[in-house]
């Protein structure tokens, strides 16, 4: 309906104006920018696992990989859709031929770990921060499904397109995920899977032995890459939006022969660089999940307040089940809200602190435009 870069901003500007449309801009930037930090610090941990010489420098893996990764972004867009396709092809074969020896090798005999759901259930209130806790894990999982939005406008059948990259890869992560839960299951069994850290290292070292380790830690290393690389392509898009629509400095809007937005993707990974030295890979999962759902949830009301406000708006793409199927996931996006803010005060505050924050620059960069086009 609105094929225009920019993400969720745009649906939030259109929709409540520039000064929601603001902060729901800030919000979605922060959302690769804080990925790309948490990433960074898995990568260097995976490395660490591949060379324990890297083990004290994890941060120096963090910050080098995203240097890297964002010089082959600012090459230009051709360049970071390569290493996408390469490395997305890369960790979904690794996933398959993971699944296929766990059902096909008969693992050896392990012992059961204690169960952590009836170590849960013994605790008041520890189920309902576990459930609370495990949906901001999902959730970051799932966290891609829109990423297509970002590139709309580059895009030159994007009514065609848009649905099917978003449905088709949706069904894909889903089966292949389903798949991995299945073999893992079918090899480690559930009173031992509850209990693991790292299940599919476990399921791996079952299968393969020695060997298994090595495994997982490439097969991750790869699926990092390729979530960090994503995010470098997703982040300066936003920033990119927002500047040319006037609510931030117009350097922003400066492009590369390659099709890059240059000082927003470096602006980005700057800020990035800094979580990385400053933030802990548990509590920027946390606060990116919560962020993650607040601008679904424009996006969700946005989407009702379009449709009644401007029904002439050309609709190539008509949704499945629709106001039903926008309404349930608005009512459960709001309740894992009313969960974190309950179960994950510390992080929610975080969150509710930004939001703050940015609607009070949006005061500030609306007014600025204003003064400036009169």
């Amino acid at each position: 309906m609105l094929p225009t870069v920019g993400g969720w901003y745009v649906y939030a500007r259109r929709a409540f104006g520039e000064k929601i449309g603001f902060v729901v801009g800030c919000c979605d930037s922060m959302i690769p920018t804080i990925a790309t930090a948490y990433l960074g610090i898995a990568l260097g941990e995976f490395a660490a696992g591949l060379f324990p010489s890297l083990a004290e420098h994890v941060r120096f893996v963090a910050i080098s990989s995203l240097g890297f990764l964002t010089f082959v972004n600012w090459l230009g867009l051709r360049a970071g859709s390569r290493v996408q396709a390469l490395t997305s092809l890369a960790k979904a074969l690794g996933l398959l031929a993971l699944v296929a020896a766990c059902f096909a090798i008969s693992p050896k005999a392990a012992a059961t770990a204690p169960s952590v759901v009836a170590h849960l259930l013994g605790q008041k209130h520890s189920l309902f921060l576990g459930i609370v806790l495990a949906l901001q894990g999902v959730i970051v999982t799932y966290g891609g499904w829109y990423a297509p939005i970002y590139f709309v406008e580059e895009d030159q059948d994007p009514s065609r397109n848009l649905p099917r990259a978003m449905t088709g890869t949706v069904l894909a992560c889903t089966i292949i995920y389903l798949l991995v839960n299945a073999a893992l299951v079918h090899v480690l069994h559930m009173q031992r899977l509850v209990g693991s850290l790292a299940p599919a290292a476990d399921a791996a070292l079952l299968i393969f032995g020695g060997y298994g380790k090595q495994f997982i830690l490439m097969l991750s290393v790869v699926t990092v890459i390729s979530a960090i690389n994503a995010a470098l392509l997703q982040m300066p898009r936003v920033l990119f939006a927002m500047a040319r629509d006037g609510l931030l400095p117009q350097s922003l809007t400066s492009i590369n022969q390659g099709g890059t937005p240059t000082v927003a993707l470096f602006l980005c990974t700057c800020a990035s660089i800094s979580l990385v030295l400053t933030g802990t890979f548990d509590t920027l999962i946390a606060v990116n999940s919560i962020l993650i759902v607040t601008v679904y949830l424009s996006g969700f009301v946005a989407l009702f307040v379009l449709r009644k406000r401007e029904p002439a708006l050309p609709r190539p793409h008509k949704a499945w089940l629709f106001p039903w199927s926008t309404l349930v996931v608005l009512v459960a996006s709001a309740a894992f809200l009313l969960g974190s803010v309950i179960g994950d005060l510390r992080h929610s505050l975080f969150t509710i602190i930004f939001v703050l924050l940015s609607y009070a620059a949006s005061v500030f960069m609306v007014r600025r435009k204003t003064y400036s086009a009169a």
